[in-house]
């Protein structure tokens, strides 16, 4: 069974989309099949890795309805290795949809169960906020990784994550764990980035990875062009950030540019 990521946060714009798009391709790199769930009604990682939404004629969306197994729903993407179930707009509704479903909590869980032997990781691209369908990320995920932004009020709202996440440790899912907290959008120019980055190694110890990501260019143009950082401007101080982060996750020399 592959290790499934939930990539946290229910603050908005803190580079989640960006984390399991670009980890997952820097690891996809590396000749591991990797797959991304794209749970948040934003659909970004889905328009994020070039999937026309408006061609899909399934997505996640109907794994939540039960319409579908996982395996159905699942695509290739223009980047070998990588694999992703894709999202579409229609999955706002789930939030309301589940609420009087019995084990409303365990349908992603259930879902990937079915499949998980074939990827090396999943990643689960989770919404901003704290809803069913983070829940069901959660109780679905070995363990979560945080990202955190290098700005002012980083650690707004991750006492209440936090909370949620034990929750879920005490009544689905025991073996969840903190995968990592990423500091994301440093900016070495401004002061407050690195006062906000010692701040959270403070609070955070030795679970703050090593590798912080910059805040970059390429990773804010790479989306819009359908691609990972790393096949959109390899040589980019954000793509090699996140090929850095990939070696350190995986502890190994395997993550190669230009392999």
């Amino acid at each position: 069974m592959g290790k499934i990521v939930a990539i946290a946060n229910q603050k908005g714009g803190v580079g989640k989309t960006t984390t399991s798009i670009n980890l997952a391709a820097s690891m996809a790199l590396a000749g591991k099949d990797i797959l991304i769930v794209d749970t948040d009604p934003q659909c970004n990682s889905t328009s994020g890795l070039g999937i026309d939404r408006k061609s899909l004629t399934l997505s996640i969306y109907d794994v939540y309805s039960g319409q579908v197994a996982m395996s159905d729903v699942i695509v290739g993407t223009s980047f070998e290795h990588l694999y992703a179930a894709p999202a579409i707009v229609d999955l706002l509704a789930v939030e309301v949809e589940l609420v009087g479903k019995p084990r409303r909590e365990w349908f992603l869980s259930e879902a990937l169960s079915t499949i998980g032997d074939r990827y090396k990781y999943i990643f689960i691209d989770c919404p901003p906020s704290l809803g069913l369908l983070t829940l069901n990320a959660l109780v679905a995920a070995d363990s979560v990784m945080i990202p955190v932004q290098c700005e002012y009020y980083a650690l707004e709202g991750l006492s209440m994550l936090m909370r949620t996440i034990n929750l879920v440790k005490k009544s689905f899912n025991p073996s969840l764990e903190i995968e990592g907290i990423l500091l994301t959008m440093f900016d070495n120019r401004n002061s407050l980035s690195g006062q906000v980055a010692n701040e959270v190694k403070s609070f955070f110890g030795g679970k703050v990875y090593t590798t912080i990501i910059p805040r970059n260019v390429t990773l804010g143009e790479a989306p819009g062009h359908g691609k990972p950082a790393l096949h959109y401007d390899i040589r980019s101080k954000g793509a090699q950030t996140y090929l850095s982060l990939a070696r350190e996750i995986l502890n190994e020399k395997s993550v190669r540019p230009g392999a």
